[in-house]
C-alpha cells in the first residue's frame, strides 16, 4: 500500500469517526491533495476511496465536483489521443465548462483511471450503426443541447420544472449557419425546437425546487444564428450554488448562482436549461 493511500485511509477513518453530516463530507474532501497535482497512479488510489465515502451517486458527483473546484482552466483540452484532435480522453489538471462536467460524472462512476476513460468514451461519443462507441471527432457530442435531449446519462429535465407557457423556446438547426455553411466540418446537423426557463423565471424559488445536484446549461441567443444555443454549461449544487469551469476565473470555481446569473450590468444569457445526471445507463 502507498503512503499516499494509507494517508487517505487515515483521514478517512479520522473524520467518519470525528463527525457526521455534510460538514464532514466538506472535511474530507479538504483534506484530499488537490487532484490536478495528482498522477494517474495516485488517481487510482483515490477513487475507490469516494466510493467508499460517498456509496451513493448523487452525494459522490457532488462532492467529487466541489474537490475539482480550484482546478486551473484550458479551453478545448480534451480530444481523442489521435487527429485531429489529440489531446487525452480524459484529464484532471485543466477543465473547461463541459471537460468538468463530463469528466466528474465519468469518474463519480469509476475506480481507476482506466474505468474513467471507459465511461468518458461511453458518455462523450455517439454509437455508430453497429452500436458501437469509438471515439472519434466526428462521433463526439459537440452541442450541449443535442447531446442533453439525446444523451441519457445528461437528461433534460426543463419542462418538468415549469408549465410550460411559462418556458422561452427557440427552433434552430445544430450546425447549420446562417450563411448555409456548417459551424463544424461534421457532415451533420440536426433541427430542434428547445425550450428553455427565461430569466424571468430563474428565482431563488425555483432553484430551491432541484435535487442536491443538477447540470444546468445557458442560452447565448446571439449564437442562434450559428446554429449553436447554448453558450456555457456547469453544475448547480443544493439549489444554490454554480459549480462551473470559469474563462474568466481562470479555474473551477464555487459562487452564488443567482449573484453569477444576474450582474448588477444585465444578465449575460437568455435562460437556462436543466438536466440530470444518470449513472450505469
Amino acid at each position: 500500500m502507498t503512503l499516499l493511500r494509507k494517508l487517505l485511509i487515515l483521514s478517512l477513518l479520522i473524520n467518519i469517526l470525528a463527525c457526521k453530516g455534510s460538514s464532514n463530507d466538506d472535511q474530507w474532501i479538504a483534506q484530499l491533495p488537490q487532484p490536478w497535482t495528482l498522477s494517474q497512479e495516485q488517481m487510482n488510489e483515490t477513487l475507490p476511496l469516494f466510493q467508499e465515502h460517498f456509496p451513493d451517486f448523487q452525494s459522490r458527483l457532488k462532492y467529487f465536483a466541489l474537490w475539482r473546484v480550484g482546478t486551473p482552466y484550458e479551453i478545448f483540452k480534451l480530444g481523442e489521443g489521435i487527429e485531429p484532435d489529440p489531446d487525452p480522453i480524459i484529464r484532471y489538471d485543466v477543465s473547461d465548462c463541459t471537460g468538468h462536467n463530463l469528466t466528474t460524472l465519468a469518474a463519480a462512476m469509476s475506480v481507476s483511471w482506466d474505468e474513467t476513460q471507459a465511461r468518458m468514451i461511453d458518455i462523450h461519443y455517439k454509437a455508430d450503426s453497429n452500436g458501437i462507441k469509438q471515439p472519434s471527432y466526428l462521433s463526439r457530442w459537440h452541442f450541449t443541447l443535442d447531446r442533453i435531449t439525446e444523451n441519457p446519462y445528461t437528461v433534460n429535465i426543463t419542462s418538468t420544472l415549469l408549465p410550460m407557457n411559462l418556458l422561452d423556446s427557440v427552433s434552430v438547426t445544430l450546425n447549420h449557419k446562417e450563411d448555409g455553411e456548417e459551424f463544424l466540418d461534421l457532415g451533420w446537423n440536426r433541427s430542434i425546437t428547445a425550450y428553455f426557463i427565461p430569466n424571468k423565471q430563474i428565482t431563488a424559488e425555483l432553484l430551491s425546487k432541484l435535487p442536491a445536484i443538477v447540470g444546468v446549461t445557458f442560452v447565448k441567443p446571439k449564437y442562434f444564428n450559428l446554429g449553436i444555443v447554448m453558450g456555457h454549461e456547469g453544475m448547480i449544487i443544493d439549489g444554490k450554488y454554480l459549480v462551473h469551469a470559469s474563462q474568466s476565473a481562470g479555474e473551477t470555481v464555487k459562487l452564488d448562482f443567482l449573484e453569477y446569473y444576474f450582474p448588477e450590468d444585465g444578465a449575460f444569457f437568455g435562460g437556462i436549461m436543466i438536466f440530470e445526471f444518470r449513472e450505469n445507463i
